[in-house]
């Protein structure tokens, strides 16, 4: 199983539990395809870098898993299909970069 590190920013409209469900079906898309989610830390709402999709802020969420290419592909194609996903990213970490808890 390969490591990744996956980043994104939902809309800041959602509510709290909206973010939640948001979070925890991403989640499951990773554990559904055999992978394993090390970490998953919510950085709350953010201020962007510049305008996307004409909004300034986003809930920013860093993502970090074990898996196999086609758990990254799988969540990569449900990113793209949701809405309320402003952007993401997701990069393979080398086995020296894993983190280590």
């Amino acid at each position: 199983m390969r490591n990744y590190e996956c980043m994104y920013i939902l809309h800041p409209e959602l509510s709290e539990e909206e973010l939640n469900q948001h979070v925890e079906k991403f989640t499951s898309i990773i554990t559904d395809q055999g992978g394993l989610v090390e970490k998953t830390d919510l950085w709350g709402r953010r201020r962007l870098a510049y305008e996307v999709k004409k909004l300034k802020e986003g809930y920013y969420v860093l993502v970090l898993f074990q898996g196999e290419p086609a758990a990254a592909q799988e969540l990569e194609r449900v990113f793209k299909i949701t809405e309320t996903v402003i952007r993401y990213l997701i990069v393979r970490l080398d086995d020296t970069d894993a983190v280590e808890e």
